[in-house]
């Protein structure tokens, strides 16, 4: 089968099976005369291993490693774990479900109900201040923590809690206001790129590690959620921030 053909049997795009023919994910299969990629069901069973291992939050370095054992093995005993791998998203959506459906039969429903108490007492330190762009990251930052696994929620304090310290807050807080200055900035404004790269600075080094480790080719789903709230300006202070941060890794 064609290209073309692969991605759409396992649900993903022709860039992403290139994507992850640079990566080292997906090995690179047999070209025909005409210089066609060659696909067979092997490599449809592999792609849609990486696309679930992916989706059940393994980094790229984790998937590299599952993969390297897959091809010592048969083709039944890959689907055999393709099938454990549903299996175990199928138990973590039921237990989202089953999170979110507690939370729903709360009589009164507020932000701060709907993430633990060790995330809250950051977000309140983090986010504190009447910024409206802080308010924007408080939602954004609860909606990861209400719909994300216990061991993610974890992690996900532990990354967030060196920013709630005094002096990185205060810090924070600082860029909050800077960033609702350029509301109304054009993004060529040369305080877009000033805030870019102290927005950059600010961020700790295993928090940058996570995010980047899991971003697609494409973004990620919070940035792209994220810049659809912002003006364009401060859009282009993320666009700049990330492309800082993948020079630095």
């Amino acid at each position: 089968m064609r290209i073309g053909e692969l991605a759409a049997l396992a649900g993903v795009s022709t860039r992403t099976v290139r994507h992850y023919h640079h990566l080292g994910l997906l090995p690179e299969p047999v070209r025909l005369a005409n210089g066609y990629r060659e696909y067979r069901l092997r490599d449809a069973v592999l792609l849609a291993r990486v696309r679930r291992l992916a989706e059940l939050g393994l980094s790229l370095d984790e998937i590299r490693d599952v993969l390297a054992d897959d091809r010592g093995k048969d083709l039944r005993e890959v689907l055999v774990e393709l099938d454990a791998d549903l299996a175990r998203q199928q138990e973590e959506i039921g237990a989202r479900r089953a999170r979110l459906a507690g939370l729903l039969a709360e009589p009164d429903l507020s932000a701060v109900a709907a993430v633990s108490a060790d995330l809250a007492a950051v977000l309140r330190d983090l986010t504190g201040g009447g910024s409206r762009f802080a308010e924007m990251d408080r939602e954004m930052l609860t909606l990861m923590g209400t719909v994300a696994e216990a061991s993610e929620r974890d992690r996900v304090v532990d990354l967030l809690r060196p920013l709630a310290e005094p002096e990185a807050a205060a810090r924070g807080h600082e860029l909050y206001e800077r960033l609702d200055e350029l509301t109304d900035a054009d993004p060529a404004d040369p305080r877009v790129a000033e805030v870019a790269a102290d927005l950059a600075a600010h961020l700790p080094e295993e928090l940058v590690k996570g995010v980047l480790g899991n971003l697609p080719e494409d973004g990620a789903p919070w940035l792209a959620a994220m810049t659809e709230e912002l003006s364009p300006a401060q859009a282009e202070v993320f666009r700049l921030m990330v492309a800082v941060l993948k020079e630095k890794m």
